[in-house]
């Protein structure tokens, strides 16, 4: 069963592969609370949705679909699939506070919640680490 698991999972070591794990469960903690609270369309999210220029009748549209981004990520069938397209929601997230004149802080958090779901991956698929090296 241990052995299925490390094929299943493309793994060299538990460190790397806890690391990957609890880098990945932030990752997908934050996205999960971002995603509902546009879903439920609190004042939080339509606010700042409505300051970029957007009408506040996308905030459900746009929650609905990081859920569902998020969903594909979650899952390790679709997990690769669902780290593009998530990669394309944060860079369409990067340009709307680029265009508003946003501070840089949000400017680099969504760079900084990609570069966590990319890495919790790297860490998890030996595969990845061979088509990216960092070392």
């Amino acid at each position: 069963m241990e052995q299925k698991h490390l094929i299943m999972t493309n793994i060299e070591s538990k460190p790397a592969l806890w690391a990957g794990r609890i880098i990945g469960g932030l990752t997908i903690a934050f996205l999960t609370f971002d995603s509902i609270i546009k879903i439920i369309q609190l004042p939080e999210a339509v606010k700042p949705t409505v300051a970029f220029g957007l009408s506040a009748g996308s905030v459900l549209p746009i929650g609905v679909m990081e859920l569902s981004i998020l969903l594909l990520y979650v899952f390790p069938r679709t997990t690769m699939l669902g780290a593009i397209l998530l990669t394309g929601h944060l860079g369409a997230a990067i340009a709307l506070h680029l265009r508003a004149g946003s501070d840089t802080f949000s400017l680099i958090f969504p760079v900084i919640i990609g570069a966590m779901a990319w890495g919790a991956l790297w860490l998890r698929h030996r595969t990845l680490r061979a088509l990216v090296p960092l070392a």
